[in-house]
């Protein structure tokens, strides 16, 4: 099924602008043009990263807490990109070990003018940033225990860890996750996807959620 981005969003909850909408489509283009010299995405139907990158990285829209983001892995920029052009009011950093993968955001961020985007070249278990996230979110990096010990400390005490996953991880959930908790499973649905897709979303262990 052919998904527009203005209509996949609006399914989202999410009204574009043009020039949204423009800056959605045109980061793709960037994708497209840097890919050819460097591995971005294995994706290169439009309507399949229309779906599998944006309008996915969009889905998770309703679980940001607080003023300032953290996407670990950006990579290309999914979902860190496409949040911050939908959410101007709040602050991104975009952590990404390889350099050429930051320099492709850098010249991303500053191409679409997105003044609320900080690239961050580290690795998430060294990066120590003076001021905490809200919200760090990490998209297709592997086990959720792991994701705690890299990337745990760089959230906020009231704040949220969110793993993006596509089938329910059952077993990484049984994993012990050192000092913090399941604040809730969400079952995701994008757009034009017939896939499964699942937001984790940890707190730290400490804090009550809204099941207790």
């Amino acid at each position: 099924m052919t998904v527009s981005i203005v209509d996949g969003a609006r399914e989202l909850g999410i009204e574009l602008s043009a020039e949204q909408a423009r800056k959605l489509l045109a980061h793709l283009d960037l994708v497209d043009e840097w890919g050819e010299r460097m591995n971005l995405t294995a994706i290169r139907d439009r309507e399949q990263q229309l779906t599998k990158h944006v309008l996915d990285s969009l889905s998770i829209r309703p679980w940001l807490r607080g003023e300032r983001i953290a996407d670990v892995g950006s990579g290309a920029g999914f979902p860190g990109i496409p949040l911050a052009i939908v959410e101007p009011a709040r602050r991104f950093a975009l952590i990404e070990s390889t350099g050429k993968k930051c320099r492709f955001l850098e010249h991303a961020c500053g191409a679409l003018a997105l003044a609320n985007v900080d690239v961050v070249q580290s690795r998430a278990e060294a990066y120590r940033p003076d001021v905490r996230f809200g919200t760090v979110v990490a998209r297709a990096v592997g086990p959720i225990a792991g994701l705690v010990r890299c990337a745990g400390h760089l959230v906020a005490g009231n704040g949220r860890l969110l793993a993006m996953k596509g089938r329910l991880p059952d077993k990484e959930l049984a994993a012990s996750l050192n000092g913090w908790k399941l604040a809730g499973v969400h079952r995701l649905t994008v757009p034009g996807l017939d896939e499964e897709r699942h937001l984790v979303e940890l707190c730290h262990s400490h804090q009550r959620t809204s099941e207790e």
